[in-house]
């Protein structure tokens, strides 16, 4: 067993160093500001700005049993004075899918910002259907999707959407929609 290191300092070290120091004069110590109290509880600051985003998109409104045809799981819409053919076409793949976005990785405030440029670029090049990629939620707390019903509400309220389903699996399933553009005025 190694011994430890005493920190003892010689005696005869000790009083040189003394007679070394002997006339100097210490060092005035400036006062020493007491903390006080404890420090403010930290401000969640992201929470605080997702609540007022909620706040802001509940008065937008829930959408009406007109503007959306619920079917079970699979969201849709349709815009009031369409047939109902025109859900049944897009469902069915009558119009090519022209271009498409993918959503993952982005915040609830960029893949709005992202969705609205894409739609408007979209329009436009003259383009009447996109896709656009929102997940599944799968790698998201509690394994449900954040942005799937964001998604549709915006969608929903932009006038130049005429409608949209959920895509078909060989183009992302439950985590992406088909959306059908208004054609482009001449």
């Amino acid at each position: 067993m190694r011994k430890r290191p005493t920190r003892e300092i010689p005696k005869d070290e000790a009083a040189l160093f003394r007679e070394a120091v002997r006339d100097a004069t210490p060092i005035r110590q400036a006062p020493r500001v007491s903390r006080g109290s404890k420090a403010p509880p930290p401000v969640p600051i992201q929470s605080l700005l997702d609540g007022h985003d909620a706040v802001a998109e509940s008065l937008d409104g829930p959408l009406t049993w007109e503007q959306s045809l619920q079917t079970g799981e699979e969201p849709s819409f349709l815009r009031s004075g369409l047939g109902p053919d025109v859900l049944r076409k897009l469902r069915r793949g009558h119009w090519v899918v022209q271009d498409a976005v993918d959503l993952h990785g982005h915040n609830r405030q960029e893949a709005r910002l992202l969705v609205a440029e894409f739609l408007g670029a979209s329009l436009k090049r003259g383009l009447r259907c996109v896709r656009l990629v929102h997940g599944k939620g799968l790698r998201s707390p509690g394994k449900e999707p954040v942005l799937k019903g964001k998604v549709q509400l915006w969608l929903a309220k932009r006038d130049e959407v005429l409608a949209f389903c959920e895509a078909p699996r060989n183009q992302g399933g439950s985590g992406a929609l088909l959306v059908l553009l208004k054609a482009a005025s001449k």
